[in-house]
């Protein structure tokens, strides 16, 4: 028996004029809000000492290094060391349409436009609320492990360097994909549900780079509805169960099962450059299976929460055994790999190839470079990379041959280091289960090498029949790691493979070093390793500063500017425009602060009832910034199939600034609200 908690938190930060993390494009900035992002904690602990394992999978594009640091720091002066590095794991969904800026390293803040402290805190306190929340519930409780095959929800976007894998090894696989979904399911001693956690290799990245709605993508849609289902009676982010859809090695892995097409000609370009005849790579875009990519996210979200709810049902399989965890800094840039008795290579240090600024089919490159086609290099690119950035050093092309470097950032140090050289390592066990926590993104195939690896040094040290689960984007990001021979390929994963064509033999070599101490009960004989930096960065950034709000004349802050209709029906859509303000200034006076809400009328008590809020996937949540710095707010009730008929309003709130004196301002909460409205039976 162990006890359990589980804890669910808001970490969505602010939905306007802050990049969005993922796709590297810096127009794409935040407008406004479709679903909130949440972050969720587990906590498993002995009843008899005080080991305990804490996962967290929050709703953000990636864990950084300054982010875990931060939580780390904050749970040290709570908890003392009852919550440590070794026993905390981080990780992020990867959805690509949460708010950047949370990050230390230089080449984060080209896209992000630097460290964004509203957008860092927001996370932070989400993460260690989580896990306080957790940590206040704990209760005796019992653990299921249950997997399944997942079908129709992905591809591999990187079919031709997956081929470069050997066909021995390919040949032991019926996909190049990882389908298996792996779930835990939690109870407490009654039998009654807590929780859920889902492992699966996708992408969230069926909402596009032209979105510019803060949401959690197709996992963060799993999670709402198997949360809407258990929660039942609660609004959207609210209600005790918590259900998780965590990543795993999800490298080279789409969503957009169509598969990549010409916007400009509808002809295929699944091609090994993804490339179109007209308009290069810029115009080759993978497509999901709807009719746009709202659509496609709730059909991939909905594929991936029937299937755990199939597994967490059928969830039979009890976990027992000892809790362990360990941990290791390295230094990535500077390792040494026995390949062989006779054979030894290094890590490099980290270098982005060519291929990088090319992006993926999920989301193009903000430069026309073409995926594969640069064993060469460009030499104007060169030239401006070298006037930018300066040559990369002859030591760090010839420790990455064949990537053609085209950033050299283990040797760009101004105005701090561009990439991390000292990387966490993490594996976390619950009794048969082992959870690898890695810092990035793993292909297919290095995933698959990565668990059989840790699987066999278990086996070989007397914990045989282990689970082995990998955990995605945790602790700190180091964008892919590709195999070595996908490395040759130099495709996208590959020229993000930042330390080098070993990166994947030095991981395999740390974690089996993992799983080997904990098999034998020497976990605190590891080498801690040298401790990562925390810069000390004010809040360096280019986002716009926030001004006094101001509305047009003869109105006020939540007036109506464009009407609902007087009666809708179901699957149509009432939208209503009001004098907004800038939400950023909502987001800095209260993390749950809701922008909308979507009220019932009920007869009976001449009263209204909130039925929807804005962690609802039916309503959506714009902010046009206008001039004179005026802006308005749009809110889009989706009405699904099956609405009450009834009498509705829709309600917004917010926030204005207002200067009082030349040095002070303050944020004034505001309402607005729509007219009435019926929704009438089909």
């Amino acid at each position: 028996n162990y006890l359990l908690g589980v804890g669910r938190a808001d970490c969505t930060g602010p939905v306007a004029e802050i990049p969005l993390m993922g796709y590297a494009n810096p127009d794409q900035v935040g407008g406004g809000l479709l679903t909130r992002l949440y972050s969720r904690a587990f906590i498993v602990a002995d009843p008899d000492d005080l080991k305990r394992v804490v996962f967290v999978s929050a709703d953000i594009g990636m864990v950084s290094q300054r982010l875990r640091l931060e939580v780390l720091k904050k749970l040290e002066s709570k908890y003392g060391d009852l919550y440590r590095q070794d026993n905390v794991i981080l990780s992020g969904t990867h959805t690509h349409s949460g708010p950047g800026g949370y990050f230390q390293y230089t080449l984060f803040w080209i896209t992000s436009k630097g460290l964004i402290k509203p957008s860092l805190n927001a996370i932070v306190n989400g993460i260690v609320k989580s896990i306080d929340i957790a940590h206040e519930n704990m209760k005796k409780g019992r653990l299921f492990i249950n997997r399944g095959t997942v079908e129709n929800s992905q591809i591999n976007r990187s079919p031709f360097s997956y081929l470069a894998n050997p066909a021995s090894e390919r040949s032991r696989y019926s996909s190049n994909t990882d389908k298996e979904m792996v779930i835990l399911k939690l109870v407490d001693e009654n039998g009654q549900e807590l929780g859920l956690i889902s492992w699966f290799a996708v992408h969230p990245v069926s909402m596009n780079n032209t979105n510019h709605l803060v949401n959690s993508d197709n996992m963060g849609y799993a999670s709402y509805l198997f949360e809407r289902e258990k929660n039942e009676g609660w609004l959207p982010g609210e209600g005790s169960f918590v259900a998780a859809f965590a990543s795993s090695n999800l490298g080279d892995v789409s969503p957009n099962t169509k598969g990549p097409f010409c916007v400009n000609t509808g002809e295929s370009c699944d091609n090994p450059q993804s490339t179109c005849p007209v308009g290069g790579a810029a115009m080759c875009m993978a497509m999901g299976p709807g009719n746009d990519m709202f659509d496609s996210t709730r059909i991939i979200g909905e594929n991936i929460y029937l299937k755990a709810r199939e597994l967490y049902e059928g969830a039979s399989q009890e976990i027992t055994g000892p809790l362990s965890s360990a941990h290791q800094w390295v230094n990535m840039s500077d390792i040494s790999v026995e390949l062989n008795a006779t054979h030894t290579v290094k890590t490099c240090k980290p270098a982005l190839g060519h291929s990088f600024a090319a992006g993926t089919i999920d989301g193009v490159g903000a430069f026309n470079f073409t995926q594969g086609s640069s064993v060469e290099g460009d030499p104007f690119w060169d030239a401006i990379r070298d006037q930018l950035l300066g040559e990369p050093s002859n030591e760090t092309k010839a420790c990455h041959n064949p990537k053609p470097v085209l950033f050299s950032t283990g040797e760009m140090t101004w105005p701090h280091p561009w990439h991390p050289d000292i990387v966490d390592v993490q594996i976390a066990a619950v009794g048969s289960l082992a959870i690898a926590a890695v810092p990035g993104e793993f292909t297919t195939m290095s995933g698959r090498r990565l668990r059989e690896a840790v699987k066999q040094e278990f086996d070989s040290h007397g914990s045989p029949g282990m689970d082995i689960v990998i955990a995605g984007l945790c602790n700190v990001y180091t964008h892919y790691i590709a195999t070595y021979e996908e490395y040759q390929v130099q495709r996208y994963e590959a020229a993000s493979t930042i330390y080098g064509p070993h990166t994947l033999s030095a991981y395999i070599q740390l974690y089996r070093g993992l799983a080997r101490a904990i098999a034998t009960n020497t976990t605190q004989d590891l080498p801690r390793g040298p401790e990562p930096p925390l810069f000390n960065v004010t809040s360096l950034t280019l986002v716009p500063s926030l001004t006094v709000d101001r509305a047009p004349v003869n109105k006020t802050f939540g007036d109506v500017l464009q009407e609902v209709r007087q009666q809708y029906r179901a699957r149509e859509v009432a939208e209503v425009t009001f004098v907004g303000a800038n939400p950023r200034h909502s987001a800095e006076n209260a993390t749950e602060h809701n922008f909308l809400t979507v009220e019932r009328y009920a007869n009976a008590s001449d009263s209204w009832a909130v039925v929807q809020n804005d962690a609802s996937w039916d309503t959506r949540f714009y902010w046009t910034k206008g001039s004179l710095s005026r802006s308005n707010v749009t809110i889009e009730w989706h009405i699904p199939h099956g609405t009450e008929p009834g009498v509705y309003r829709i309600r917004y709130f917010g926030h204005y600034k207002k200067r009082l004196s030349i040095t002070h301002t303050i944020s004034v909460p505001f309402e607005g609200t729509s007219s009435a409205f019926e929704i009438t039976a089909l």
